[in-house]
């Protein structure tokens, strides 16, 4: 009667607080999962949690699934690792880069986990700020690189990890601050700070100034998220970063967070992966891990699709 899916729907529906990313996030559509939930509830006889509450409210029934749900799920994972190992592929190499100054939040939990399951496995990171990690993984000298910027390269696969929005970061007496959203000549005057990356390679240049023709007053850069926050809080300048890495910040009322344009500015983060190594049972359990990390850990993340 109950199925490990339904286990898996349920956990996702209380980590995503809403049935249209749990459903991004299980790869079903909307209505598919609300008709499993229906399904269930018919079966059991009882209701696992009220419609249309914000946040989504787990009846009893729903929270004891969900107790079974937390026992079970770790051990349904632990046994397909096992699984993996008796199928063989239990040694090997990953040796990985990333291109993005604030994923070290969500990568380090993952790499934990990961290296308590497969010790096997040479691990070893690197940040890609110093060199370009892209053609290194081409060569043969990287396994996986994190990047919100794919380039076509021969043998080389991008695997989606989420989807998320990058925020501007302003001062909470600036004028912008009472904005519903930020226009691009919104920056013509302002000092734009940014990590030490190539302009190439950052959104707010590519996507947002440049299409309008605007530049900033000024650009000065920084490779700490929290001293980009200390500058943005006393009045030096604005910064734009990811959702996940401005929350702490702006729930604590350190800064303000302001959407890019009125439909806001959205990049999806991969995993490059050569070819030859998609099909390995570690790099499979790795991207499965680091998946469930983000969407545990960071707040405003969703499922990512193919596309940008």
């Amino acid at each position: 009667m109950l199925e490990i899916r339904h286990l898996k729907t349920l956990h996702a529906l209380r980590e995503t607080d809403s049935l249209v990313e749990a459903a991004e996030r299980l790869h079903l559509t909307q209505s598919a999962l609300s008709h499993q939930f229906k399904e269930l509830e018919e079966r059991l006889g009882v209701q696992l949690f009220v419609r249309k509450t914000r946040p989504v409210r787990f009846t009893s029934a729903g929270l004891r699934l969900l107790q079974l749900a937390d026992s079970l799920l770790p051990q349904l994972r632990s046994a397909e690792r096992d699984l993996a190992r008796l199928a063989g592929g239990t040694a090997g190499r990953l040796h990985m880069a990333i291109e993005c100054h604030s994923c070290f939040q969500w990568l380090m939990p993952t790499i934990d986990q990961f290296r308590d399951a497969w010790p096997e496995v040479e691990l070893d990171l690197a940040s890609g700020f110093s060199f370009a990690p892209l053609p290194a993984l081409a060569r043969g000298d990287l396994d996986l690189v994190v990047t919100s910027d794919p380039v076509e390269l021969p043998g080389i696969t991008y695997v989606p990890l989420f989807t998320y929005e990058a925020l501007l970061a302003v001062a909470n007496q600036h004028p912008l601050a009472a904005r519903p959203y930020v226009r691009p000549d919104d920056l013509a005057s302002e000092t734009l700070i940014t990590y030490p990356v190539e302009r190439d390679r950052l959104d707010i240049f590519t996507r947002f100034l440049e299409p309008a023709d605007v530049e900033p007053a000024q650009v000065r850069t920084s490779e700490l998220t929290v001293m980009m926050m200390q500058l943005v809080a006393s009045g030096r300048g604005v910064c734009c970063v990811p959702n996940w890495a401005l929350h702490e910040y702006s729930a604590r009322g350190y800064v303000t967070a302001k959407r890019l344009g009125e439909k806001g500015l959205f990049a999806t983060l991969f995993a490059g992966i050569r070819a030859d190594m998609l099909d390995s049972p570690f790099m499979r359990d790795f991207l499965l891990t680091a998946k469930d990390t983000s969407f545990a850990t960071l707040e405003g993340v969703s499922a990512a699709s193919k596309g940008r």
